[in-house]
């Protein structure tokens, strides 16, 4: 065997590996996201938090220990930083609250995108080739886009169910992929 297809072999094992650990990380997100549904959205929110918290600490480190900064500049990045900071610590103490807000935060901006997408694609019939499909098209989408605007938070389930599908089938697709790699 040459160092050539050694490596070559070692590097579709390497893909393999790497393809298969991402499948199955992403099921086990899917199964986490619909069996318990709650659980994993604050944990996601906690997530979340400790972003904002970590951002924060970088902002003030930017205002505090800068020394090409002016001085507005060194104070707006301090503040910035404290706010983050405090966000974060209040999404820790109310996760419960903060996690519905988030999710109808979400779910309201997607309603939002999704009836702009319906009036933009009505808009463009004019360029369309196939007229039907995109008037069927704006109006799902304006639809799914006002419930979602009327009913935030039962939209926000509907769309962590999906969003635990979809998962689901990706973590399965790429442990598949996994197997098949390299092998044809």
């Amino acid at each position: 065997m040459t160092t050539e297809t050694s490596f070559e072999k070692s590097s579709v094992n390497g893909i393999r590996i790497a393809l298969g650990l991402a499948g199955l990380l992403t099921l086990i997100a899917g199964v986490l996201v619909l069996a318990w549904p709650g659980q994993t959205a604050a944990v996601v929110t906690g997530i979340i938090a400790i972003y904002i918290i970590a951002t924060g600490l970088v902002y003030a480190g930017l205002g505090i220990f800068s020394k090409t900064k002016g001085g507005w500049a060194r104070i707006g990045h301090i503040v910035l930083g404290l706010l983050f900071v405090i966000s974060g610590i209040v999404a820790f103490a109310n996760l419960t609250a903060t996690k519905l807000l988030l999710a109808m935060f979400v779910a309201i901006l997607v309603g939002i995108s999704w009836i702009i997408e319906g009036v933009v694609s009505l808009s463009t019939i004019g360029d369309s080739g196939s007229k039907v499909w995109t008037v069927i098209f704006a109006i799902i989408s304006i639809i799914a886009g006002g419930y979602l605007l009327l009913s935030p938070l039962w939209g926000a389930v509907v769309l962590w169910w999906l969003l635990g599908i979809m998962l689901i089938a990706m973590g399965l697709v790429n442990v598949i992929r996994a197997f098949t790699f390299g092998k044809g």
